[in-house]
């Protein structure tokens, strides 16, 4: 986790990104424990409810659920849910601009492709 929050974006849904990247950049495994609401509240510096608020969200998702009595724990098949989230994403935030620009440009497919594959190979 990022040592610093930001002041961009509400703070629960920065804890909530923050857990995400973890999970995706496998450094919290499936059926692994998060840290938990007070354990974030003390290492932020911040309300334990906003803490919680972010857990929560992890929760409504369905990326990470509660062990009564233990904590929270990554679901199973939540690093690929994660994935094709992000995926859908990317391709409304980035790819779909692309295409309606190149489009206006009359960019043709052959000439995106051939452009990204001289890029991979570099």
């Amino acid at each position: 986790m990022k040592s610093q929050l930001d002041d961009d974006k509400p703070i629960f849904q920065q804890i909530c990104v923050m857990i995400e990247e973890d999970i995706l950049d496998n450094q919290i495994h499936e059926e692994e424990k998060i840290p938990s609401t007070n354990e974030l509240a003390k290492f932020y510096r911040i309300n334990p409810a906003t803490a919680a608020k972010g857990i929560q969200t992890l929760v409504d998702k369905e990326i990470i659920y509660k062990r009564r009595g233990i904590g929270m724990f990554v679901q199973k098949g939540a690093k690929e849910k994660l994935i094709e989230e992000r995926k859908q994403t990317f391709m409304k935030n980035y790819v779909e601009p692309l295409l309606h620009e190149a489009k206006r440009l009359r960019v043709g497919k052959e000439e995106i492709i051939s452009y990204m594959e001289r890029e991979d190979d570099q």
